[in-house]
């Protein structure tokens, strides 16, 4: 099993910068992916950045305004998101996949414009 454990969301203006955390524990060994995803009211969950060891990937709505990164010493993954927009509102969520996915419980994110 791997838990996940997300923290700094909140409400932040438009253009403001926010960053998540994702602290990884358990079975952590191997884990091949970690990344972000979101969900806004009334839509379906979206890939937002997910990084292997091989890269990273962005959805088309956050490139150069968002990255991810990992801290592999601290079992941790940041997601630092700058110029944000109130489109950005979503609950966000960690992801991370050894052997299958594991989700986080959700951080929320509010972006006020």
């Amino acid at each position: 099993q791997v838990q996940l454990v997300e923290s700094g969301g909140g409400l932040v203006q438009a253009g403001g910068s926010l960053r998540l955390s994702c602290a990884a524990s358990g079975r952590i060994a191997s884990i091949n992916l970690m990344g972000w995803y979101r969900q806004a009211p009334g839509k379906q969950r979206e890939l937002v950045a997910v990084i292997t060891r091989s890269g990273t990937t962005y959805a088309d709505s956050v490139k150069g305004r968002f990255t991810i990164s990992r801290d592999n010493a601290k079992n941790t993954v940041y997601l630092q998101m700058n110029s944000l927009k109130p489109e950005d509102t979503a609950v966000y969520y960690c992801y991370a996949v050894r052997q299958r996915g594991y989700w986080g419980q959700g951080t929320q994110v509010t972006v006020s414009s």
